[in-house]
């Protein structure tokens, strides 16, 4: 019987839990759980503060799923080291937890630069987890005036969550369009004017720089008044744990395709995590819900002594905003290809005889095959190019491709 722990307890943890039972159906597993909440879907905190959801179906498993899995749950509880060599994780509490395989899921955590004055505001959050919202919630009222800095993901979605529960947004960064991780400047404008018919205000080039109470001075020298600041910068990886054990570290924990660290007997999964980013044939931190799964049930299998490998990831991001679609994924290098749609556009990123990259505005319908054309590095003059611009179809395939992949549905 082995003994497994895993650190953390968000969606890399749950495919780790996932992944160790397809193999070995009664070796004990402990998770240790910083958080006192079940497992839940942190995409969806914007959602229940807009009231689209609830607690209850925040949950990413069933109430059962530690009980059906045989996992205890040490909720409430940190791990401050590892250590690789007598296999023992140390608490917080002071326990020691000894393991044959360890998987470190630590996710991420928000990155607050060095503001001055920020120690003056008293209403200031981040938007990173349930507690997060939970407390943001008790201060929102309808006359409210909240300044988000940082116009990604998770600023944006903070302003559409929280719109019609305060009196004004006004969201800033220092980039000068929203989205800039995942949009290039044309898709952006579109998305922003999008945005400001939703009632958000934006400073774009421009941030705080100081704070004094309810006050932000801006970089450029303007100021904004405010009753709630919400911090949406950016994050940083939990990597403390593996690099002073004496692991391999860069921007993430370094794995190899198995999941493995450089570290014996451990692996990393989710936000954590530097993969290979079949993209661009490099690693880097993929920090998105369906590769922390992915990542965690392929480091639960090889845990528990069977064989899996997780090396085809791709950076993507499927959104909305007050109705408006958005998908991404893969790189933006080589010649772009545009198709306008009747809600927005469509952007290809063409090289080396495949599909590099994808952006998607408005209509997202089964971008799934784009996905795919990333995903296993399918040369272009194979497919019926001109089709696929213009809609994702399966038809795009020869047939004698669409019986291979799909049967007999061609």
């Amino acid at each position: 019987m082995k003994k497994y722990v895993i650190i953390g307890n968000g969606t890399a943890a749950v495919g780790c839990v996932e992944g160790i039972r397809s193999v070995d159906k009664k070796s004990k597993i402990t998770i240790i759980s910083e958080e006192k909440h079940a497992v839940y879907s942190r995409p969806l905190i914007s959602y229940y503060l807009e009231g689209k959801t609830d607690l209850h179906r925040m949950k990413y498993r069933g109430d059962s799923f530690c009980e059906d899995n045989d996992c205890r749950v040490l909720y409430g509880t940190r791990a401050v080291s590892i250590d690789p060599e007598k296999k023992l994780v140390a608490l917080n509490d002071g326990a020691k937890l000894d393991y044959d395989a360890l998987c470190v899921a630590t996710g991420s955590r928000p990155f607050v630069p060095p503001f001055e004055g920020l120690e003056t505001v008293e209403k200031k959050f981040s938007f990173m987890k349930l507690d997060d919202a939970l407390a943001l919630e008790g201060t929102l009222t309808k006359v409210a005036r909240v300044l988000i800095v940082g116009a990604g993901l998770i600023g944006l979605k903070c302003a559409e969550g929280i719109r019609d529960r305060v009196g004004e947004i006004t969201v800033c960064d220092l980039a000068d369009r929203v989205l800039s991780s995942i949009l290039d400047a044309d898709c952006a404008k579109i998305v922003q004017e999008r945005l400001e018919a939703n009632g958000l205000h934006f400073l774009l080039g421009d941030t705080a720089v100081r704070f004094e109470k309810s006050k932000a001075v801006m970089k450029s020298g303007k100021t904004v008044e405010f009753d709630v600041l919400v911090l949406a910068v950016g994050v940083r990886a939990n990597t403390e744990l593996v690099k002073e054990a004496g692991g391999n570290v860069n921007r993430g924990i370094v794995v190899d395709e198995k999941l493995q660290t450089t570290l014996p007997c451990v692996f990393a999964a989710g936000d954590c995590a530097e993969g290979f980013d079949a993209s661009i044939g490099a690693n880097r931190v993929l920090a998105i819900l369906p590769n922390a799964y992915l990542q965690g049930h392929a480091a639960g299998v090889n845990m528990a002594g069977g064989k899996a490998c997780f090396d085809n990831a791709i950076p993507m991001n499927s959104i909305g905003f007050f109705g408006y679609h958005i998908m991404t994924a893969g790189a933006y290098d080589g010649e772009m290809i545009e198709e306008k749609t009747g809600s927005g556009v469509k952007r290809f990123f063409i090289g080396e005889n495949r599909l590099k990259g994808y952006i998607l505005l408005g209509e997202v319908e089964r971008a799934g095959i784009y996905t795919s054309l990333i995903r296993e590095r399918t040369p272009l003059d194979t497919i019926d190019f001109d089709l696929m611009k213009k809609v994702a179809t399966n038809m795009i395939y020869s047939e004698k491709e669409r019986r291979k992949t799909f049967g007999d549905v061609v």
